[in-house]
């Protein structure tokens, strides 16, 4: 059951139904234009006032997307077609989708007309619940300009017979412009009046004290309990529905990362047991070495032990030659002696 609630700062908010589930029951009457028009102006920072309501998507929305996913497509005074779409799971190629989107508006405003100059200011407007590639802010702004390749201040601008022709002033006024706002990024502290339409869209409530465009007639129209029984029968069964959709997304996913990183384990223990074979086969190798080594040395003193002795018994033979010699020549005295008496 919905009711009023106290958030942080301890003043009332009124709970009020999702502004997906609104965008699919309620927003796409005439007389409930003005929700989206003050969001629309809030985020393009011009008035906009909206003629009609295009066949979109989720007119034609499967069994499988009906939770993830809600958009609409409108067509304001200017002739100029703005799409919104709300996301709740990931994808990965999402900005390649939102390519996509656009280039089909695109490719819908020449099946009208053939003339290229009567094609329409395309706005792609995507508030997506899940963190789309890395910033850290959550909301952006993709915009086309052509840059001097050899001076990045130089951009090139419409000739004033262009402007007068197109009723644009710059070139990226007639290319697509994309917005992306990462509602799980906000952080409820709401400092502008975009901010105060954020904070709706991430907590399905508006504060008493908020003043922008769109949130006052969105807290009368989506009030859960101006709903009729049957509406609120439809909106609680559906809200539970998405509720057990998203979990089981999310189950799938946890699953799914539980699974690689049990895989990743066993895989870790036997990169780590194979480690610890080579650790071991190495420790055995250089302990082998090192008894080598200790062979080689004690050989190598071995080897001076006997050089050592080998001098010295060079030495000692050296001293008895030299004796052997002395004797002789005392002998060879001697014999002289004999001789000359």
């Amino acid at each position: 059951m919905q009711k009023d609630r106290e958030k942080g700062t301890g003043k009332k908010e009124r709970q009020l139904v999702s502004f997906d589930w609104a965008v699919k029951r309620l927003l796409r009457d005439k007389v409930n234009f003005e929700v989206v028009e003050g969001f629309l102006s809030e985020l393009l920072s011009r008035e906009v006032r909206i003629t009609s309501v295009l066949e979109s998507e989720s007119n034609k929305v499967d069994a499988t997307d009906k939770y993830n996913r809600a958009d609409i497509v409108v067509e304001d005074r200017e002739g100029e077609i703005i799409l919104i779409e709300l996301q709740f799971i990931l994808e990965i190629d999402y900005f390649q989708r939102m390519l996509f989107g656009v280039s089909k508006a695109i490719i819908d405003g020449m099946i009208q007309s053939d003339r290229y100059k009567e094609l329409k200011k395309i706005y792609s407007i995507n508030i997506v619940y899940f963190d789309l590639g890395h910033g850290n802010g959550y909301a952006y702004r993709g915009r086309t300009d052509f840059r001097n390749m050899y001076d990045g201040t130089d951009i090139l601008e419409l000739s004033e017979k262009q402007r007068d022709i197109f009723g644009k002033v710059e070139v990226g006024d007639l290319y697509p412009e994309y917005y992306v706002l990462k509602i799980n990024k906000f952080d409820d502290v709401a400092k502008t009046t975009l901010d105060e339409w954020i904070y709706f869209l991430k907590n399905d409530s508006i504060r008493d004290e908020f003043k922008a465009q769109g949130l006052l007639k969105a807290r009368e129209i989506l009030d859960y309990f101006r709903l009729s029984a049957e509406e609120r029968a439809v909106y609680d069964y559906e809200q539970e529905a998405k509720s057990r959709y998203l979990s089981q997304i999310a189950s799938a996913k946890y699953e799914a990362e539980w699974e690689v990183k049990q895989e990743y384990s066993i895989q870790l223990e036997e990169k780590e047991k194979t480690i610890e074979e080579k650790e071991k086969t190495i420790g055995e190798k250089e302990k082998t070495i090192e008894e080598k080594e200790k062979t080689i040395e004690e050989k190598e003193k071995t080897i001076e032990e006997k050089e050592k002795t080998i001098e010295e018994q060079k030495k000692t033979l050296e001293e008895q030659s030299k004796a052997l010699e002395e004797k002789i020549r005392e002998i060879e005295e001697y014999k002289r002696l004999l001789n000359i008496n």
